[in-house]
């Protein structure tokens, strides 16, 4: 199914789905932390409320009425209700209730343990009572020479407290939902905007591309180098290193002045459209190049480099028959013929007017046929004339003798 999905959907649904979890696990952690600071607040409102009431004169005093109720409970009626608490009560050292949010439960032996505000500690913790359970603090009630009486209990139920919690989430909620909804548009911004750089190519067709180049890179005769506007080498293929006697790894963001040659350094720079030979090591090199500057601006380029090593020596080859052959022509001496044996031929006829083939070669112990193409070419040159002689058996014979030209 991915791979039928494309980059465009791909690239929103995974950015849509990291602000998702980024956003889900940060507002799980905010959180944590606002119930975190709503406890520690409820905690603190109610430790001072427990320590005003054990320090209270009107409460310490009652302990030695014969209805120590009877001061105690409206005065930490009132005091629960301005401090928005489930309740307050307080106690005797026998736990025995002296105020309750239910009047019915005064007298009655506290529901939960005094053991630890008895032992002139404060509790601070989760219980459950006769209200429900409830996050609570207790702190003993010491009389005018610091011996415990009694204890102050104030607490908060933990639904009213799980009630304001939620009523607290809901705009944490809300700006989550807000961030999430932001995060999926600037996802799609973000990946219009990789979709243009990238020209809207799909990845199975920038793969293709990449495959192409290294291919098309790697197979050319012809020798690629790019260089950026830094001057650092960012491309070169497998030919380049051939030509440059480098190895590939040498080439690969190098300094281009640290790998080129002056030559080609200045092709590089000046720009070459029609090729400039250039000879590196044993390679006669035609370099071609873009320009490394407009004005006074450093840009990429690319430098073209092609092996004309084989061309240059034809070309010599070439020259050089093309010198023998117009050295031979000069003299007279046409391919095939010696001019030294050419010359002994036009002497030995000169010594023999109305001579032979054979009587030539028979002079200058080579064969017939040679003195014959020797004979031809002097009569051909006008140097010597043919005549026919009939005095042979057979088909008649040819004669040369010497004109006197050349």
């Amino acid at each position: 199914m991915a791979s039928k999905m494309t980059l465009r959907v791909q690239l929103l649904v995974l950015q849509a789905l990291i602000v998702s979890l980024v956003t889900l696990a940060t507002g799980i952690v905010a959180g944590a932390f606002q119930e975190h600071a709503l406890r520690e607040a409820y905690k603190d409102r109610m430790q001072a409320v427990a320590q005003s009431v054990a320090a209270l004169p009107t409460v310490l005093d009652a302990f030695d009425d014969p209805d120590p109720a009877e001061a105690i409970q409206p005065v930490a009626e009132v005091i629960r209700e301005a401090s928005d608490l489930a309740y307050v009560v307080v106690a005797n050292a026998d736990g025995i209730r002296y105020s309750h949010p239910n009047a019915d439960r005064i007298g009655e032996r506290v529901s939960t343990d005094p053991s630890i505000p008895l032992g002139g500690e404060i509790y601070v913790g989760t219980q459950t009572g006769t209200l429900g359970t409830s996050w609570r603090v207790k702190v003993p009630i010491r009389d005018e020479e610091g011996a415990v009486i009694g204890t102050a209990s104030v607490g908060i139920l933990e639904s009213e407290l799980s009630e304001e919690y939620t009523a607290n989430l809901a705009w944490l909620i809300s700006a989550m939902l807000a961030a999430a909804v932001l995060g999926v548009f600037g996802s799609a911004w973000v990946t219009a905007v990789i979709r243009r750089r990238i020209y809207r190519l799909e990845p199975h067709q920038i793969a293709a591309l990449v495959k192409n180049q290294e291919t098309t890179l790697h197979r050319l005769s012809e020798g690629v180098i790019t260089v950026n506007g830094a001057g650092r080498i960012t491309l070169a293929n497998d030919a380049a290193a051939r030509l440059l006697e480098r190895d590939p790894g040498e080439l690969d963001d190098a300094p281009a002045s640290d790998v080129l040659s002056e030559e080609l350094l200045a092709v590089l720079r000046e720009g070459e459209d029609a090729g400039r030979p250039v000879i590196v090591g044993s390679h006669v090199l035609v370099a071609r190049s873009t320009g490394s500057r407009v004005g006074d601006t450093d840009v990429e380029a690319t430098l073209l480099l092609r092996d004309h090593t084989e061309l240059h020596d034809v070309v010599q080859r070439v020259e050089a028959a093309d010198a023998i052959i117009a050295f031979r022509q000069r003299f007279g001496v046409p391919k095939g013929l010696s001019a030294e044996t050419l010359d002994r031929v036009a002497q030995a006829l000169a010594a023999r007017p109305e001579a032979s083939a054979t009587e030539i070669g028979d002079d200058l112990q080579i064969s017939r046929v040679s003195a014959r193409r020797y004979l031809e070419h002097l009569a051909s040159t006008g140097r010597a004339a043919r005549a026919l002689d009939y005095s042979t058996k057979g088909r008649p014979g040819t004669r040369y003798r010497p004109t006197g030209a050349g």
